[in-house]
């Protein structure tokens, strides 16, 4: 064996030569054999041997165990790497073969810290996603009630990549909106339950509470329920209230309808009308126009309920003079459409169904308010013959008028006023050329309206289409009588040329006889029937007097003024054939 030291006495330290020096020293002391030193200095290898393995040995264990752990490392890394989705950022971690294996773990090591703070970021947020998403689901599923809080839900470490986060955050947006979308509608559905709830007098607290009780105003937007059950009942119950809206408005707008016909009925003053003004403002209002609030609450139809049962009570004691004045309402329709109707009698039937013992006032006062519907109808469709009825006796007068003009014998003379005179016949004229035309509309018209209601046409009781034709027959016997006058003006103007030859002197020519006159349908108490006499015997029988349309009675036509400037065609056209 070698000496592995030596005593260096400038250094002062023991070493494993002078131990070894010191030992045979001692043994040249001791008298060992050489045997003996053999097997100590053996046995003394030995032991440094034993020393030196275990050394190696713990030396190799302890690179064993830096290589493993440099691994676990690497790994660590990579596993992170992936599972955060950022594998482009490998290349930067040391290879094994670069540096030692504490320089490769110092290298690795703030990577790996770094990493792990990033992981348990990124765990934390994919948590509080996940947490958002579970509770809006459990909120739209109505499995989470508004104010509960679930568990931080389990998060897979396996995948926390930012595309994977993003799914998630996607998918959160998505709910957030349906849940803002639900909300909205939620809000929609209680600002309508409270409209309806006000105007029909309803507590509004204690009906959507029954839905869900985060729904009233106490509560934050962002705490009441969004599930579809609570969708799902307030649009029930909001269809619920549109359906009593709609139910209590038509029975506010019958009741409206009987309190405004009993009114009238009674001549009701505008005092009491006041009073139930709430009631008949929504008489005719659509369904959306009714906000005001307690507009249809149960009281005010109660109230009007009561007060329409009043005043049936009180139609009940004045029958007599609501039926008669129904009568004169119904009699006033006949009047203006010219029907001729017999007035006494209808009262006298009136008073006899009151005076009966089976007397009812409402199916007297819905008989007579049919009998006024007939009316109307029968009225409505007499309109359009009316008119051109009124358009022709308003020709007749003209005409009547323009013949009175014609033989006046200051038309002539400059007065004052005589340019109107003189515009009037011309337009008269003009007018009066029309009769003809209205004559024959009058009758297809008439003949059309007889034809659809299968009964005559009669104006003031009398057959307007034998008016007509008596009408025609006295216009043509005038334009004869015309033509005669002609004729014998033409025999008068040759006898005086003759006589001024025989005698030299021309006579002054006696003025001519006027043409006969032609009735209008006003002349003589209205339209004739066969001749003026027998139209105006049939008035008098029936007690009917022609009435204009607007209900006056007709004046007497007054005769021409006595300065009119313009004159008649016929006249103008004898005065030209003479000269």
């Amino acid at each position: 064996m070698g000496v592995a030291g030596h005593n260096d006495p400038l250094l002062g330290e023991t070493t494993c030569g002078s131990l070894l020096q010191q030992l045979q020293l001692i043994w040249d002391e001791v008298g060992e054999s050489d045997d003996d030193r053999d097997k100590m200095l053996l046995q003394l290898e030995q032991e440094c041997l034993d020393v030196y393995r275990r050394k190696v040995d713990q030396a190799s264990s302890s690179r064993a165990r830096l290589l493993q752990q440099l691994a676990n490392s690497k790994s660590e890394l990579t596993r992170l790497l992936s599972s955060l989705g950022e594998l482009s950022i490998s290349g930067v971690i040391p290879d094994k073969t670069t540096g030692t294996i504490k320089e490769q773990l110092a290298a690795t090591s703030p990577f790996l810290e770094q990493l792990c703070r990033k992981k348990e970021k990124r765990v934390k947020e994919f948590a509080d996603v996940q947490l958002q998403i579970q509770t809006i689901r459990g909120e739209i599923a109505g499995t989470l009630q508004v104010g509960d809080h679930l568990e931080m839900p389990h998060v897979n470490e396996d995948d926390l990549s930012m595309k994977k986060l993003n799914e998630f955050l996607f998918e959160l947006q998505a709910l957030q909106k349906e849940k803002s979308d639900r909300l909205h509608k939620i809000l929609d559905f209680v600002s309508s339950v409270h409209d309806l709830c006000s105007v029909l007098g309803m507590d509004f607290l204690a009906t959507v509470t029954e839905v869900h009780p985060s729904l009233i105003d106490s509560v934050g937007a962002h705490s009441k329920s969004v599930s579809d059950e609570t969708i799902s009942r307030l649009s029930k119950m909001v269809t619920e209230l549109k359906e009593e809206k709609v139910k209590r408005l038509g029975k506010i707008q019958a009741l409206a309808s009987q309190l405004t016909d009993l009114w009238n009925l009674m001549d009701a003053t505008v005092e009491e009308r006041q009073l139930f003004d709430h009631v008949t403002c929504n008489m005719s209002s659509t369904l959306d126009r009714v906000t005001v609030p307690g507009a249809l609450a149960l009281d005010v139809i109660d109230q009007a309920e009561h007060e329409v049962e009043r005043l049936d009570q009180l139609k009940a004691s004045r029958m007599k003079d609501i039926a008669f004045k129904r009568q004169t309402e119904l009699e006033d329709i006949y009047a203006q459409a010219h029907i001729a109707i017999d007035t006494s009698a209808a009262r006298d039937r009136i008073l006899s169904v009151i005076d009966s013992s089976m007397f009812e006032p409402s199916e007297l006062l819905a008989d007579m308010e049919n009998q006024i519907l007939k009316a109307k109808e029968e009225a409505s469709s007499r309109k359009d013959i009316l008119e051109k009825v009124d358009r022709w006796m308003l020709a007749c007068e003209e005409e009547s008028w323009l013949e009175d003009y014609s033989r006046d014998d200051n038309r002539y003379s400059a007065t004052r006023g005589a340019h109107l005179n003189l515009k009037r016949a011309e337009k008269a004229r003009v007018l009066v050329n029309k009769i003809p035309a209205i004559v024959d509309m009058l009758v297809a018209k008439t003949q059309a309206w007889e034809q659809e209601h299968n009964t005559a046409f009669t104006y003031d009781g009398v057959a307007l289409l034998a008016m007509l034709d008596e009408y025609r027959i006295l216009r043509q016997e005038k334009e004869e009588e015309k033509r005669r006058m002609r004729d014998q003006k033409k025999i008068n103007d040759q006898l005086a040329a003759e006589q001024e030859k025989l005698f030299g002197s021309k006579p002054s020519p006696a003025r001519p006889q006027s043409a006969k006159k032609l009735p209008g349908p006003r002349a003589n108490g209205g339209a004739v029937n066969g001749t003026p006499n027998r139209r105006l015997s049939v008035q008098q029988q029936n007690g009917v007097r022609s009435a204009s349309r607007d209900g006056r009675r007709e004046s007497v036509r007054p005769s021409a003024p006595v300065n009119y400037v313009a004159i008649a065609k016929d006249d103008a056209a004898s005065q030209a054939s003479s000269t």
